[in-house]
């Protein structure tokens, strides 16, 4: 069968593809066309677009590059059309994939979606519209499924979060390089330029009251080298390391981690972590109004309950992220109940299984019996 599967972030890359791995053992005869990144094409996908031309963040960001925006989306039809895939599979990305979802349902193509947009934190009325246009949801996170059949009459299947496999096997094949002899803290500022540069000069001010330990930068795949050097040449006790995050993590004491996926990441290899989000003030503002929920962090959302520090807008400071670091470091009663928290969290999203292969399986068995 022709696959078309869309992501438009790194860690949609990242899920895609493990997806397409699976995919390819269930269906030796699979093409698969992709937007996405290094990642998917690597697993053995057709890489169309990467994921560095697509990923704006915030309100104001995405209303400065609109026009790119509409552009991607009429090349991302128009190759579709010539493509003639059998199923269309879209990864998170709402803003760009709910759109090209309610298209293809136009267009007659079967939609499956994998790894639901977060309504559930602001814009609910997208579900009567995703209820419309797309044929199978697949969902990764605990309590997603009970919301969309409770609150929306929508059976979705929860097929677990696929990071508990691919933390789990970093986990057990170990640490090959040792970064440093001195205790490593590692710096997660994200995957896109913008909030880069609103959050890394923060954290890393934040190295000048730890001189005895090592701050190490974990590089995001897209961004060029020398768009670091800037912000991290004045500090002597920090470097920076590409393509390595989970290496860093492995050996890291401590983490300071952009909201988002690298959340989850970091306590899944139980590294004590705190969060870390500045945006421009009126994205901010606008979000406030806006989100629905009490945390920002993916954490403390699935254990609904306040887990990891959360350092939010003008509370992410210098002297905040000093204190708050200090505290992991030094506070064993507190460590010790985060490594609770993070056992827990790890039950959690362990019981839906091997969460590729079962959406994999979901995805061919949902394929093969409608021809």
């Amino acid at each position: 069968m022709k696959y078309y599967v869309i992501a438009g972030e790194a860690s949609g890359d990242l899920h895609g593809s493990n997806l397409i791995k699976e995919l390819k053992k269930l269906d030796i005869s699979a093409a698969i066309r992709c937007w996405g990144g290094d990642k998917m094409q690597e697993a053995g996908a057709e890489l169309v677009k990467h994921y560095r031309d697509l990923a704006f963040m915030g309100f104001t960001e995405v209303l400065m590059n609109l026009r790119t925006i509409f552009r991607n989306l009429k090349f991302c039809k128009e190759d579709i059309l010539q493509y003639k895939p059998d199923t269309l599979i879209l990864i998170d990305y709402p803003g760009f994939n709910l759109r090209i979802a309610k298209w293809a349902k136009q267009q007659g193509l079967k939609v499956i979606y994998y790894i639901s947009p977060q309504v559930w934190a602001w814009k609910e009325n997208r579900v009567k519209m995703m209820k419309e246009c797309i044929d199978k949801m697949l969902v990764i996170l605990p309590f997603e499924k009970d919301y969309f059949k409770n609150k929306w009459n929508w059976e979705v299947e929860y097929v677990g979060h696929p990071l508990v496999e691919v933390v789990e096997r970093h986990k057990a094949e170990g640490a090959k390089d040792k970064f440093s002899e001195r205790d490593i803290i590692a710096l997660l500022p994200g995957s896109r330029k913008q909030e880069i540069i609103k959050k890394l000069p923060i954290m890393l001010a934040v190295s000048k009251h730890f001189p005895g330990h090592q701050f190490i930068v974990a590089q995001a795949p897209s961004v060029e080298d020398d768009f670091y050097k800037p912000f991290t040449d004045q500090y002597p006790n920090v470097s920076m390391i590409k393509n390595k995050t989970y290496a860093i993590l492995l050996q890291a004491k401590a983490a300071l981690v952009t909201s988002g996926t690298a959340t989850l990441e970091t306590a899944l290899f139980t590294v004590p972590e705190i969060v870390c989000y500045k945006g421009s003030s009126i994205s901010y503002q606008i979000a406030k109004r806006v989100i629905k929920v009490k945390y920002i962090s993916l954490v403390n959302l699935i254990m609904n309950k306040l887990v990891v520090k959360e350092l939010i807008q003008d509370e992410l400071t210098v002297e905040n992220l000093q204190q708050e670091l200090q505290r992991l470091l030094a506070d064993t009663t507190y460590a010790e109940a985060l490594q609770k928290d993070y056992a827990d969290l790890k039950y959690l999203l362990s019981q839906g299984g091997n969460a590729s292969a079962k959406a994999a399986s979901s995805i061919y068995t949902f394929l093969t019996a409608a021809v």
